[in-house]
């Protein structure tokens, strides 16, 4: 996959980095926690977000001021600034309007902001894990001196191999990962930003308060949330989608707040997204249907397959284990219904996986 990364200017003189990838209607995600523009194409923890949406959008995203590779070196970090920062790429970028507006997590209050003061410019708002209270906002006194205590740990841990600390995050964020996907998230703390900034970064978050905004948001809204999200209760999807005006609301059987790619939430998280943003067309001309079950690294796997490889070859092919691989072809015969590497790859060939997209 390919994207371009550029440096910009915000409002305040911050450099801030943004990248676009694919092609077809724009799609605009608001900065959300933890992100590189470039550290993220390898990374099992974004690798196939950033895939699906510039497979069907001209995908549209940046990195936060004091992180990935926007300025680390920034005197403040304050939600006015954030807000400003989402204008900023959006002159800059110059997407067709009206667009689709992402917010994932705490980029879903700059998405609101947004398209509170900007109707006119998004066509469909797609929230995700999204939140508008912080945690010291809920009036939860209780939940409040928990996240004072990760605040501090936070000071005293971030990026360092401490078993302890990574327990904290890993459970809030992605309990169901693998070891590889824990180690990514590890070393993706370590080169996203500093100890000072991620604590002002949490801080920030935990202030958040835009419940105000939701009356105003007056375009097609869609509320996606893991039922069992650890890190943002699933009670602040439903204040959003009982607030906005004829809002959908999808829930997603997973406890991770970032969907991985090889659970059945993330397959059915990208088929209501296409659904919602009339994006839900075409398979490949002539290639069967029952591959659109398939997430795009099965499809690579499945590719190779039908080229006749093994797991081995497959794996340094792809640049994952061998064992990732055998989960993968596991999960391929289950989706598609057949017994053996060569079924599969009979399958393959006669339906033509693989087959162009049309023009």
């Amino acid at each position: 996959m390919k994207q371009s990364i550029r440096l910009t200017r915000a409002k305040d003189g911050t450099t801030l980095g943004w990248a676009e990838a694919g092609e077809g209607p724009a799609l605009v995600k608001a900065s959300n926690w933890l992100s590189h523009l470039e550290y993220d194409l390898d990374s099992p923890l974004w690798r196939h977000w950033v895939r699906f949406f510039a497979e069907h959008f001209r995908f549209i995203r940046y990195d936060e001021r004091g992180s990935g590779m926007s300025e680390w070196d920034v005197a403040y970090v304050k939600s006015a600034e954030e807000h400003r920062d989402l204008e900023t790429i959006i002159e800059v970028a110059r997407p067709q309007k009206p667009f689709v507006l992402l917010g994932i997590s705490q980029g879903a209050a700059e998405a609101l902001r947004y398209t509170a003061e900007h109707p006119q410019d998004v066509s469909h708002l797609l929230l995700y894990g999204g939140y508008v209270q912080g945690k010291f906002r809920r009036g939860d006194r209780e939940a409040e001196q928990r996240e004072r205590a990760v605040l501090e740990l936070t000071r005293l841990g971030w990026g360092k191999d401490n078993p302890v600390f990574r327990q904290l995050f890993t459970s809030r964020f992605i309990p169901r990962a693998s070891e590889e996907q824990l180690r990514w998230f590890n070393e993706l703390c370590r080169r996203t930003t500093t100890p000072e900034i991620a604590t002002r970064l949490l801080e920030l978050r935990a202030q958040i308060e835009v419940t105000h905004l939701l009356p105003r948001i007056a375009v097609p809204t869609l509320v996606i949330h893991a039922r069992d999200d650890e890190a943002v209760p699933l009670s602040q999807a439903r204040l959003i989608a009982s607030s906005v005006r004829d809002a959908r609301i999808v829930e997603l059987e997973s406890k991770n707040h970032i969907l991985l790619e090889d659970e059945p939430a993330w397959a059915r998280f990208k088929q209501v997204v296409l659904e919602f943003t009339g994006r839900a067309a075409e398979t490949p001309t002539g290639e069967d249907p029952s591959f659109a079950t398939l997430s795009a690294r099965e499809r690579d796997v499945l590719v190779q397959l039908a080229n006749g490889r093994s797991n081995l070859e497959i794996g340094r092919e792809l640049f994952i284990s061998e064992k990732t691989v055998r989960n993968h072809v596991t999960k391929i015969f289950e989706k598609l219904g057949v017994r053996s590497r060569a079924e599969a790859i009979v399958l393959a060939k006669d339906k033509r996986l693989g087959a162009q997209r049309p023009a």
